[in-house]
């Protein structure tokens, strides 16, 4: 059979080719190529400001948060454990990604090794599903703090915070493992050029040259029976929550108990309604631009670590006012 060449253009640079026939297989290349957002490339040092200033952020964020609440002991409760997980959490998953992000933008710094890719691929879906525990959490927290006040120091108490968090890290480090092996495990005969400027699970396994239902099955089931009974779990919890609000007697009472819910909901419609969003549209849309799929799935990725700092600083009279002490202090 005659062996075909492909080649894949990405607007003034040098196209990338590959060999393409039945008999040449790679089971395991040794590089992929990582194109960032092809058919933007003129504007790719435009885009990576925008991201380095997310990160940024996201960086400055969530040290904030974590050096908030380690230094104000009043701060030493359940809610604010597991808001320093989810600080932890973003930081990790944003570092996963755009450091290497923009070395592709600044210095066209492509290629990345098949076990590297491997890594990036596991961190930012581990860390995606902790994530999503976390929230999990967070709204267990805040059902507890309503529906059950009395008992809230004594239902959650520290080993029992630590005891959840190690959950949520095993639960996550165990459900995404089979990713990496399911990659690994197909061939690679016709590129391995990913247009994207980071490893997603879907994006490198649409590159093998086999049948991979069984990793496209896995990633819905990861984000249905997963992710989605996390996202039913803390629905439930709201409805009880929202019950208890209710039964109330005075209307400042319910509002002074609802605000207290406010930042938990703004982070998990960042986090939850993009997630959604961006797996379907991938899977099942195919007339959108490449390069929209790309901004969404960069954003979705880097919104949450963003927004959490900004939601609880700004919504959180307790960490709002340790930073206006820190700064008026230091300012004296």
């Amino acid at each position: 059979m005659q062996e075909r060449s492909f080649c894949f253009r990405t607007g003034h640079l040098l196209p990338y080719c590959m060999s393409d026939s039945n008999t040449t297989h790679f089971t395991n290349p040794s590089t992929f190529i990582l194109l960032g957002i092809p058919g933007l490339e003129a504007a790719h040092v435009w885009i990576s400001i925008l991201f380095c200033t997310m990160y940024v952020t996201a960086i400055l964020g969530n040290f904030t948060v974590l050096f908030t609440v380690k230094t104000d002991p009043s701060l030493h409760g359940p809610m604010y454990y597991f808001l320093c997980m989810l600080a932890i959490t973003d930081l990790v998953e944003s570092t996963s990604i755009v450091p290497k992000m923009l070395s592709i933008f600044w210095f066209s710094s492509r290629e990345i090794d098949f076990s590297s890719c491997l890594t990036q691929l596991y961190f930012i879906h581990c860390f995606s599903v902790m994530e999503s525990g976390i929230f999990v959490a967070m709204a267990l927290d805040r059902y507890v703090a309503i529906c059950d006040p009395l008992r809230h120091s004594t239902i959650l108490t520290k080993s029992i915070v630590a005891k959840i968090g190690l959950a949520m890290m095993l639960r996550s480090s165990i459900v995404v493992l089979p990713y990496p092996f399911l990659v690994r495990q197909w061939p690679y005969c016709k590129t391995n050029i990913i247009p994207q400027s980071y490893c997603a699970h879907i994006a490198v396994v649409k590159l093998a040259c086999a049948d991979i239902r069984i990793s496209s099955y896995y990633g819905l089931f990861v984000v249905f029976c997963v992710m989605g009974l996390d996202a039913i779990f803390i629905a439930l919890s709201y409805t009880q929550i929202l019950r208890a609000i209710f039964s109330l007697p005075t209307k400042d009472a319910r509002i002074k108990t609802f605000g207290t819910c406010i930042s938990h909901l703004c982070s998990i419609l960042a986090f939850y309604i993009p997630s959604l969003f961006f797996s379907l549209m991938y899977r099942f849309v195919q007339n959108v631009p490449l390069h929209f799929h790309i901004l969404i799935a960069n954003v979705y990725l880097l919104m949450p670590p963003v927004l959490n700092p900004i939601i609880y600083g700004v919504r959180s009279k307790q960490i709002r006012e340790r930073l206006l002490r820190l700064f008026t202090h230091k300012g004296t």
